[in-house]
């Protein structure tokens, strides 16, 4: 949720921001019922300075960020901060587990940049060559969305070694499009193999928290603001966010292109299905 946001960014705001951030996180019920002046009375600050703290996080103002607040808070499902226990049964598990991945997805709904979507999907369809960057649990969400994307008819490649990938940054030309994948945004590996693509005029698409290195580095930012912490299981939700943002520039890139490439997916769908394979098309 929102809050998740705020925990991610906090660390790039000014001081007398982060003093708004831990009001807001501190009593973000008060945030909701109260006015802009309550607020920057309780966070000792002034109320321009509350309307630059939202504008920080990406809202045009105190009113913007009061909604999207309230949106995320009565949409969340109780359980969220719930961390599994050593003697939780299969039943606790199960409502920690799927309460998590589900408001980390209705998190993403209300929170996801549409514009900054369609401008990756432009990026996207005039493409000559898309190659995926990412390491870690990042670089299987690259090898994910390679297997999605290689079906557009546009040359597609994942790579997860930070060697290969800086190589094969050095490589590309203008026209040519890199999706880099990132949780945090700060691995230098990646941020090195980012630039040199850069270098060589390729469009960057980033996907990783707004604030972050990697996102200062992108031509097109699709800003993905989670919390992290010490629970190991919380990859797994952000990992999830990820992919259905791959999910949603995959399906949009299919419909950009048109009826043609849609006949083309299922006369692929019938070839194969000839020597009984199936092919998992985005179309029925």
């Amino acid at each position: 949720m929102l809050l998740d946001s705020i925990r991610t960014q906090i660390d790039s705001l000014s001081k007398s921001e982060k003093k708004v951030a831990h009001a807001v996180l501190n009593n973000p019920d008060l945030a909701i019922s109260g006015n802009i002046t309550a607020l920057a009375k309780n966070a000792a600050v002034s109320e321009p300075t509350v309307v630059r703290f939202c504008r920080a996080l990406g809202y045009d103002g105190w009113q913007e960020f009061k909604l999207k607040l309230a949106q995320g808070l009565a949409l969340a499902v109780p359980g969220l901060d719930e961390s599994p226990a050593q003697d939780d049964l299969a039943t606790d598990l199960v409502n920690k587990i799927c309460s998590r991945s589900i408001n980390t997805l209705l998190d993403l709904r209300n929170n996801l940049d549409a514009d900054a979507i369609q401008r990756a999907l432009d990026v996207l369809t005039r493409a000559n060559k898309i190659e995926f960057y990412g390491q870690g649990t990042s670089g299987i969400v690259a090898a994910d969305a390679q297997h999605k994307f290689f079906r557009s008819g546009v040359p597609t490649v994942a790579y997860s070694d930070p060697h290969i990938h800086s190589i094969a940054a050095s490589l590309l030309k203008k026209g040519d499009a890199v999706v880099a994948i990132s949780q945090r945004g700060n691995s230098p590996a990646l941020l090195r193999s980012v630039q040199l693509a850069r270098n060589t005029e390729a469009d960057i698409i980033a996907l990783t928290p707004s604030g972050s290195p990697l996102a200062e580095l992108a031509t097109v930012l699709v800003p993905i603001n989670l919390s992290f912490n010490t629970d190991p299981y919380t990859p797994i939700s952000a990992r999830l966010a990820h992919l259905v943002v791959i999910d949603i520039l995959a399906v949009g890139l299919a419909l950009k292109r048109g009826p043609e490439f849609r006949n083309k997916m299922q006369n692929a769908q019938k070839a194969l299905q000839k020597y009984d394979m199936q092919f998992d098309s985005f179309f029925r």
